[in-house]
């Protein structure tokens, strides 16, 4: 989960050929299969846990009588845990392993995902997610620190695309599973149906994932993570990136917490079960995820973040419709064009970070998070006050900022070759 340049500096430019005697994992490579499955699983465990009250909203709203923006916190609280533990998570998986960790996460995550069905209140609910998102907060740079480790520097971003299309698979199926068992058996059982899918793919994960091979343990000293920490806050092309994730991620998070409110009202009043089934439209994103390194090698990192932009406000406007071929047709680009912005950005991160790359993609993760938790909570408050037309107001200034913040990496990118030729 890592990279954009400008951000979009990314992947494909300039990587030096690699000996004949390189052990790290290449597509039709042995082991390379089984890698991306289990990292695929991971994805959809992740996503299908940490989104899985979103569906879910309108009738937590209805059990514990609490409006949009309140509801929203069960939301919020798991990824802006997720946010905060991102970055000690990174630097436990520094000391002892990336598998390891990423086990550790998983294990810990589905066993507060069969203690979320039976909350009492909206704040114990609030809480174990929080918890929740606490413990996942060990997959996401764990992930990309270990495909950055295990896998060859021209086939990372196909790798880190198949994960994030985990995550789009997670999320949707996450999302489809519970509307339709929500249904009919209410939003306790659904979450508890989440829970148990996350089960099957945590134990999967591990029997499938390879050993590490290249993975170097590092220090655990606050001093030394610290300096690492510094080190990449101070890269002005690493702060693009992690601005521009949590730009995108604002957008996401706004859209797919609200749009169950707007679809289960009038004028289109759907049951919960077909709201469940509009996030389909996350196979979308699985698709433009796992082929942004093509849309790279095509586009550039900048063009392909432009692309990415141009489409998710495309879909942004077109959402705004009382028809819902058109805003299922919205949510159709919002989502391509925000996984392929993802994908082509957290790529980056990993590309650009040559130490503490654990480190580095926590601080993207952490950014991206915090970006989801401000679009979830900002995007239900411009529900409450201003409609469908307010969330979608806040997606637009969040995608003019990606816009912005590219075209200002792409002006200081032509300035750093102007002086290198002098």
């Amino acid at each position: 989960m890592s990279p954009a340049s400008t951000g979009a500096s990314t992947v494909v430019d300039a990587v030096p050929s690699l000996p004949a005697s390189d052990s790290r994992l290449t597509p039709g490579g042995p082991g390379y299969r089984r890698m991306s499955f289990a990292l695929f699983l991971a994805g959809v465990a992740t996503f299908a846990l940490l989104y899985s009250t979103q569906a879910l909203l309108p009738l937590i709203s209805g059990e514990f009588s609490v409006t949009a923006s309140q509801a929203s916190w069960t939301v919020a609280a798991a990824t802006g845990g997720l946010a905060l533990f991102v970055l000690p998570m990174s630097a436990l998986s520094e000391r002892f392993g990336r598998r390891t960790v990423m086990t550790w996460s998983l294990a810990v995550a589905v066993t507060i995902g069969m203690l979320v069905p039976f909350a009492p209140s909206l704040g114990w609910l609030v809480v174990l997610r929080g918890l929740q998102g606490a413990a996942l907060a060990g997959l996401p740079a764990s992930a990309t620190a270990y495909l950055a480790e295990e896998v060859r520097p021209r086939a990372l971003i196909t790798a880190i695309g198949l994960f994030v299309a985990g995550n789009s698979v997670g999320g949707m199926s996450g999302r489809v599973i519970t509307g339709w068992v929500a249904q009919e058996w209410g939003w306790r059982v659904a979450v508890g149906a989440i829970g148990v899918l996350a089960v099957g793919c945590a134990v999967a994960f591990r029997l499938l994932l390879p050993a590490p091979r290249h993975f170097q343990a590092g220090s655990l000293r606050p001093r030394v993570l610290l300096r690492t920490v510094r080190d990449h806050l101070a890269d002005p092309l690493l702060r693009r990136l992690y601005a521009i994730g949590a730009l995108f991620m604002t957008v996401f998070g706004g859209v797919y917490t609200v749009i169950g409110y707007r679809l289960t009202e009038a004028p289109f009043s759907l049951p919960q079960g077909l709201v469940g089934s509009i996030f389909l439209v996350y196979l979308v994103g699985t698709v433009s995820a796992s082929t942004a390194g093509r849309l790279v090698g095509r586009l550039g990192r900048r063009g392909a973040l432009y692309l990415a932009g141009g489409t998710t406000a495309t879909g942004l406007l077109l959402s705004l419709a009382d028809s819902l071929p058109l805003v299922l047709l919205g949510l159709i680009l919002i989502t391509a064009g925000f996984f392929a912005g993802h994908a082509v950005a957290s790529s980056a991160v990993s590309k650009t970070a040559t130490t503490g790359r654990a480190q580095a993609s926590a601080l993207y993760q952490s950014a991206y998070y915090i970006g989801s938790s401000a679009g979830s909570t900002v995007g239900a408050i411009a529900f409450h006050s201003g409609g469908w037309a307010g969330t979608v107001g806040v997606g637009v200034l969040a995608v003019l900022g990606v816009v912005t913040i590219t075209v200002f990496g792409s002006r200081a990118a032509r300035v750093e070759r102007r002086v290198a030729a002098v």
